[in-house]
């Protein structure tokens, strides 16, 4: 995989305002705390009468865990404190009250960033939602000061019950990243019956970056070869990447192993995002599932869930993994126990299903964009998937698919200046070539732009 750079852009405005949360360069002044205070003031129509609050481990997720109170409780929201956390136990305890959920997170951006994720009903926010966080509360002040107080979660015993028990006592490595995962994965795992073995458990001391996706994970790597499998978290705690045998596997495998665990619980019906691997969708047919394809994004994966009624689906881009029974997000920490449960006794449908997901080959590639380019970038795509692919899908962004084997999805970026390559191939060869030939038609005059490995 290979990223496309742009050095004709060195710095673009970095605050992100989506349905996947906000998200800036705290050290830059990006992102302040007064800025999260304003959010959190126009959330607070939103949240209620109270808000289930947790942040990741970023040096800075303390400073703006106390600006994110602040602005709730001077709007009346009750504030109910986890502390460090991951992501989806945050989205649990949100989910267990039909509640509001606020995460100090920017998921797997590096260390300078932060931001915020919102949680309504159990769930993220979309797209109607966000203006309201967005534009300017005209209300001074709440009618009362909302009262805090620290909380635990019940996340562990909850995913203990929906996954059962691993037999066998798998050997499981667990990378955490210096993430919010270190008190959770582990214990989730070592509970089901697992033994673990804990890797860059400390911020401080971490030898990888914060997105398992993009690093290489040498030292899961090297350790996975003497276990039955290897887990690597995020910083939130909501990504997971595998290792097996000493192979980092992609984040569709993770999705696809994901989805094998699902329909042996007897999921049936599921919805993918669109850049999602035609192998997991494959996957789900062979086991007798039905497949619908959302936009990307793990919000607009879980509206169309909700909108279906579907049990089971995510996003492959990012290995998430959603289980609608038990969570409104992607929850690697649920997924890494539902894979381990599979170890003993199945091995050969664990390879079985891993052999298949090889099968295809994804590439995901990004070129470095001002946003006032963006247009033109989707007009020149667009023209040249019209002239090359048998079929123009508009979903989110635009997708060609080229045939039965084959597609390439370009769309603008959610969380940074950037546009978005996908394209998936039944070979390496044929896939890079694909993803070479639409990089030069969307960027034609820029001959700054070069690629470089992603790791």
């Amino acid at each position: 995989m290979f990223t496309i750079v742009n050095k004709k852009y060195h710095k673009f405005s970095i605050l992100k305002q989506s349905i996947s949360g906000i998200r800036g360069v705290v050290d830059e002044g990006d992102l302040t705390p007064k800025d999260v205070m304003r959010f959190c003031t126009n959330f607070a129509s939103l949240a209620g009468c109270e808000c289930i609050v947790g942040m990741d481990t970023r040096p800075s997720s303390q400073m703006l865990s106390h600006a994110a109170s602040a602005g709730l409780s001077s709007m009346g929201v009750d504030i109910c404190n986890l502390g460090v956390v991951p992501t989806p136990a945050v989205f649990r305890e949100a989910r267990k009250v039909n509640g509001a959920g606020l995460v100090i997170t920017s998921s797997h951006n590096p260390l300078e960033w932060n931001g915020l994720k919102f949680i309504v009903d159990g769930r993220g926010i979309n797209e109607r939602e966000l203006p309201t966080i967005l534009e300017h509360s005209k209300n001074k002040e709440g009618p009362k000061v909302g009262l805090e107080r620290n909380c635990a979660t019940t996340y562990v015993d909850d995913a203990v019950r929906i996954i059962g028990e691993a037999e066998g006592s798998p050997r499981i490595a667990v990378d955490i990243g210096g993430g919010a995962a270190r008190d959770y994965a582990p214990r989730l795992l070592e509970r089901i019956g697992c033994r673990t073995t804990i890797i860059n458990g400390d911020l401080q001391s971490c030898t990888r970056g914060p997105d398992p996706t993009a690093d290489r994970l040498l030292d899961l790597v090297g350790a996975s070869t003497k276990m039955d499998m290897g887990f690597a978290f995020d910083l939130d705690g909501d990504r997971l990447v595998i290792v097996s045998d000493g192979v980092k596997e992609t984040p569709d495998a993770t999705l696809g192993l994901g989805v094998a665990g699902a329909l042996e619980t007897g999921c049936r019906s599921f919805v993918l995002s669109t850049d999602t691997s035609i192998a997991v969708e494959r996957l789900i047919r062979d086991g007798g599932g039905r497949c619908t394809r959302s936009k990307v994004g793990e919000a607009n994966v879980v509206d169309a869930m909700i909108g279906s009624g579907a049990q089971a689906g995510g996003e492959g881009s990012s290995g998430g993994f959603i289980l609608s029974e038990f969570n409104y997000c992607r929850d690697g920490m649920l997924a890494s126990g539902l894979i381990s449960a599979m170890i003993h006794g199945s091995d050969s449908r664990l390879d079985e299903v891993l052999q298949s997901l090889r099968q295809s080959c994804m590439i995901r590639t990004k070129v470095q964009a001002a946003p006032d380019t963006h247009d033109g970038i989707v007009e020149r795509a667009d023209a040249w998937l019209h002239s090359n692919c048998s079929e123009v899908d508009r979903l989110d962004g635009i997708k060609g698919i080229i045939d039965e084997h084959s597609w390439v999805l370009i769309r603008r970026s959610n969380t940074e200046d950037a546009v978005r390559i996908s394209a998936e191939s039944d070979g390496r060869d044929r896939c890079e070539r694909i993803v070479k030939d639409v990089t030069a038609a969307i960027m034609p005059d820029d001959r700054h732009a070069s690629s470089i490995p992603a790791g």
